[in-house]
This record gives structure tokens, sequence and C-alpha cells, in this order.
């Protein structure tokens, strides 16, 4: 990990600017982000065709939509109430790997162009996404300090700003960021920066936040010890994944308020968690559907439209007291959204909200004053490419000179 930041030092910021706007220009799903978080009420397929017909400018697709000029598809109906699903492998012939070896073939992806595979059972989830889960995680009354614990926090949560263009972005929910102590808080405050800017809402971690840590970092880890020997090859981590223990050391904590507030497709930012990052995700409330998909990179020769659903989604029911495990395969090749519902089953407790609590662990060496600067001076983002086939999983810092990542 110290010779993957080195080398990225000695090169700073090298990458040329053509090939990180390239890499960034590609990023269709990083547009439709941008223009769900302005307009959250108009669906994905509106937004895709106002970019189409604007070469892809998120500026001029905004200022359409702003000015009423696109007229919106007619929604598919959607069903109000989650079905339930017979587990995937009473229907398959021959499983793709075999539980405690040392080896592990790749799964082919049963989801196809267009479609969405609904999964539930946690054994074909592991099988066929870059998680775990974890139902009934924690002892019920624990479960429900911790959500009565962060419904009160969440009055007070904001929803994070920043400038994108000309205009003045609100992200689709409201959060907040816990830390462990009063220095870390003045450290996030002043020293690391997201989307462009410093995070003003920082926290001490509340009681029940730092009961319920250590649970998760065990389980966390003994997931992880598992993904190796079942989906990774040879049974070891993947190229740059920290050997080390995963320990968190901080948490976003978000809350969604009702069933159409959700966020868009994207991938977590890797900066200060370096390459290979995982997450442990605890939801609580009212369950919500947590979407993946695989990313596809183009053909060098490729001139077509970049298609985000070129292999479909896969849905995956996150009911209260839940912990969700992204491994060290997500971020860089697949991303994920948690999709708008037209009804939700309230919550006993939490109504109609959900609390996601993602416990992660940043990693020392990736602090701000190790990493390169870009040209306006702030620290750069670190990326991977995504898009491209020929740089596909190639690492690079840029800056922020090219809007949001």
């Amino acid at each position: 990990m110290d010779a993957f930041l080195r080398g990225a030092k000695r090169k700073s910021a090298s990458i040329s600017q053509e090939s990180t706007q390239d890499d960034y220009e590609d990023s269709t799903e990083v547009k439709l982000a941008m223009l769900a978080s302005l307009y959250p009420n108009i669906s994905q397929e509106v937004l895709l065709d106002a970019l189409l017909a604007n070469d892809g400018s998120v500026d001029q697709a905004a200022s359409l939509l702003f000015d009423g000029q696109m007229e919106p598809r007619e929604k598919p109906r959607v069903a109000a109430t989650v079905g339930s699903q017979t587990s995937l492998r009473s229907f398959a012939s021959k499983s793709t790997s075999i539980e405690g070896t040392r080896t592990a073939k790749k799964t082919k992806l049963l989801s196809k162009k267009g479609t969405t595979l609904y999964l539930y059972d946690p054994k074909d989830i592991a099988e066929h996404t870059p998680c775990s889960i974890i139902h009934n995680f924690l002892p019920q009354e624990e479960a429900n300090d911790l959500l009565q614990e962060m419904l009160e926090e969440s009055k007070s949560f904001e929803r994070v700003t920043f400038k994108l263009f000309d205009n003045v972005v609100q992200s689709p929910h409201t959060s907040s960021f816990y830390v462990a102590t009063d220095t870390e808080v003045n450290t996030q405050k002043y020293e690391y920066f997201y989307y462009g800017g410093r995070l003003d809402d920082v926290r001490r971690i509340t009681p029940q936040l730092l009961r319920v840590r250590p649970k998760v970092q065990e389980v966390v880890n003994r997931e992880i010890q598992t993904r190796m020997k079942t989906r990774y090859p040879n049974g070891k981590k993947l190229r740059y994944q920290c050997p080390d223990e995963w320990t968190p050391n901080a948490a976003f904590v978000n809350c969604y308020n009702g069933p159409h507030e959700s966020v868009g497709y994207h991938s977590d930012h890797l900066t200060y968690l370096g390459p290979r990052a995982v997450i442990g995700s605890l939801s609580l409330g009212v369950a919500r559907e947590f979407r993946v998909r695989r990313i596809v990179p183009k053909d060098a020769d490729n001139n077509l439209t970049e298609d985000g659903d070129a292999q479909g989604q896969i849905s995956i029911h996150l009911p209260h007291n839940s912990l969700l495990i992204m491994h060290a395969d997500m971020q860089e090749e697949w991303e994920h959204s948690i999709a708008p519902a037209q009804a939700i089953d309230p919550h006993p407790i939490a109504g109609n909200r959900r609390i996601n609590v993602t416990y992660r662990d940043y990693k020392p060496n990736f602090h701000p004053k190790y990493t390169p600067r870009c040209k306006c001076s702030l620290p750069a983002i670190l990326r991977t490419v995504q898009r491209k086939k020929d740089n596909w999983g190639r690492y690079f810092w840029t800056g922020w000179f090219y809007g949001i990542p």
C-alpha cells in the first residue's frame, strides 16, 4: 500500500489532463447522478434522454429540464410490496464455486440487459454479487436502541451541498459523519475534503455506535476471510487490497425519510479508504431495495453510447437489522444505489425512515497530507478507470476541476 502511494506521489497528479477528462466524460452514470440530485422527481430515463439530446453536457441537460422542454416517459408500474423468492440454488445444475476450497471460478452473471434480478437468500447474494448479508445481525433490543439513538440524531442531519458548475446541488437524503475523538472531528473538518469542500457536520461517535462497532468489525473480518476462500483466486486477497485487518474508525450515517428519498448509481470514493475498500453497511428501520450492477467497460473502437444497464441489475432486499458487507471487488467493478419506492411498509419505531450506518476503515497513509494535490491546491481524488477496456482497473489521481467525481 505504501508503494502504491509512493508511486502516486512521484507522479503527483501526473495522469494527463486529456486522459483524465476522457475517463470522466465517459462516466454517464456520474452525470445521471448529478442530474438526479438537481431533479430527484424525474425518472432516470428522462434524465438520460436529456443527456443524449445535449451530447452529454450536464449543464445543458439541466437547463433543458429546468425549462420543462423534456416530456417524461410513461413510468413502469412497480409493485408496492416485496415478494419472496425460492433460492437460486434450487434451479442450479452445477455450482461455479466450491465453498471452502482454495480456488474459485467467476460466476456467470444471471441478470440480463433491461431486467432486475431479485435476490433474498444470503448464499445467492454472496454467489452472484460482490456482497455478503447477515440478517438479524444484532440482538433485537440492541438494534432498536441504536435505531432510536440514530433517529434522534437524524433530526439535526443535513443534506450535503456542493457546487456543480453554476448550480448548488443537494444530496437526495440527509446524513452525518461520526469519528471517535475530538481530535479526529477537527481533522475531518479542516483537513479532509469531500465534493470539493469541507464537511461541516462531523460528530463524536455516539454510545450505541461505539457499542456496535466491534461486532461489525468481527463479522466483516470473518466475511472477508470467507470471501477469500470461496471467491478470490488462490484464496488470497485481491491485488492492492489492504493486507491488514479491517478496522472501522469512522461512520457515515444516512437517513432516508420516506419512499422517494434515494441515491442513484455510484461507486464510493476510494480517496481516503484506499484501493479495494471494504465497507460494513448496517440497515435499520424501514426495509429498502439496494441495487447493484456490474460496470461494463467499452472497447477502444466502440463508439456506441455507454449503456449502464448492459448486464441488467440485481436487487438485494435490506430489512431492519441487516448487515451488508460490500467486499473488495465492489467499488472498482460494480455500482450500487438505493432505489426509490412507490410505497413502503412503515416500521413500528422508525415510521417511514431508514437509517443506514456505513462503517469505514480510513487508512492513515491516505490522509490528505500524504496524497497528491491538484492544480486548484485541493487534495486530489483517487479514481480507477472503469469505462475503457484497454486501461480498465488502472488507478489515477485527479483534481476537482472536472466537477464532482
